[in-house]
Order: structure tokens, then sequence, then C-alpha cells
């Protein structure tokens, strides 16, 4: 099996690697581009629709297809201020908004790699999941160049994101509200350390009982 190496910088994802790609950024730009090229060196007035700042969702909490979020909404004082941002929040997920997907070869790709994980999460251990979806969506023409460019990147940084997503469940379960920025880098520590999600789960639960006892 790859071995595994724990990713230092949480923020990196197998998402952020993939676009930062040329040809994938480029592929994605042009899957919401507003005008035809032709249309750049027109001398008139080129009516386009009103700008969108977009977030595309791809978590495992369930999340609408569609959400509009208002930064107004976190202000203290409500209808207070004269800076507002719309966010239009898609959630891009396999069979979630397919029409994004249809217009982008390699986002459908990397929703496929990320839903093969998640079917065989149900039944494999975390790294084991990863490698066999890699594997798979190879074998399948998924991502094939970016996959065997990066497998071990992608192997990671998944592997990463899916213990401290498991790690920070359990601090949730127990009810850790307090210090969580602290919780979260001491999580982050013991992934880098080479801790599993069990072995941090039961390092929380005996914290946990330590300090009720």
């Amino acid at each position: 099996m790859t071995e595994i190496k724990t990713n230092r910088n949480h923020k990196d994802s197998v998402f952020t690697l993939l676009f930062s790609e040329p040809p994938a950024a480029l592929e994605l730009y042009n899957a919401e581009r507003i005008t035809k090229g032709k249309d750049l060196y027109r001398e008139k007035l080129i009516k386009i629709p009103a700008p969108e700042f977009i977030v595309l969702y791809n978590g495992k909490d369930e999340f609408p297809d569609f959400k509009e979020l208002r930064l107004s909404d976190s202000f203290k004082s409500k209808g207070k201020g004269n800076l507002e941002l719309v966010t239009n929040v898609y959630n891009i997920n396999k069979g979630r908004n397919a029409e994004i997907a249809g217009k982008s070869p390699v986002l459908n790709g990397y929703n496929e790699l990320i839903a093969e994980v998640n079917r065989n999460r149900q039944t494999m251990e975390p790294a084991e999941a990863i490698e066999a979806a890699i594997k798979s969506c190879v074998e399948r023409n998924i991502l094939v160049y970016f996959l065997e460019k990066h497998a071990s990147e992608v192997l990671n940084m998944l592997f990463t994101e899916w213990n401290m997503d498991d790690a920070l469940a359990v601090r949730y379960e127990e009810g850790h509200e307090d210090g969580r920025e602290e919780r979260d880098n001491e999580i982050l520590d013991l992934i880098n350390k080479g801790y599993t999600s069990a072995d941090i789960e039961k390092h929380l639960r005996e914290q946990a009982r330590s300090a009720t006892a």
C-alpha cells in the first residue's frame, strides 16, 4: 500500500490541487463563462449577468442543492452597517446540481472520486478506501493524468481530511465547545504524529473522563 505521510497543512485539499492545474482551472472557468470570446473585442456596451460570489459545497453533511448566505446574517445588530455580501452556495456532491458538473469533466471526475471514497468507507478502513477509489477511477479513465501524477498526495490529503473530520465529530459529540481552537490544533498535531481517528477518539474520550472525574 502507498505510504501515508500526514499533511502538515489541513487547508490543502484535493480540490485545490486539482484545479491548480491550468487546464482544469480554465475548464472550470469556462463552465461559468459569461461572455463569448468575440464579445471581448466589441466597442459597444455588452450586457452581462450580474456577477456572483459562488461557493461549491461537497461536504458530507446534508445540504440543499442551493443556499444563499448573507454576510449581514452574522452582524450583531440587524439592519445596521452598509456592507453586504451575498454568497450563492451550490452543492456539487454526486447527483446534485448535475448541470454544473456536466459542463466540466474535471469537476465531474472529482465528484466521482469523492463518491467512490465515500462508498468504500462503508466497508473499508480510510486508507484502503481512498487507495481503492484512486485505482477504480484510473481504471475507468477518470482523472487519469491527475491521479497518476499526484496519487500519493491525493491519498495523504484525503486521509488527513477524513481523520480530522472523524476526530472533530467526536469532539462535538462530547460537547467540547470551550477551547475549540486549541483542541482543533491538538487534534491536527495528533494526526501529524501518525495517530489514527480511532486513536484520537480514544484520547479525547479519556480526556473527557478525566475532566469530569
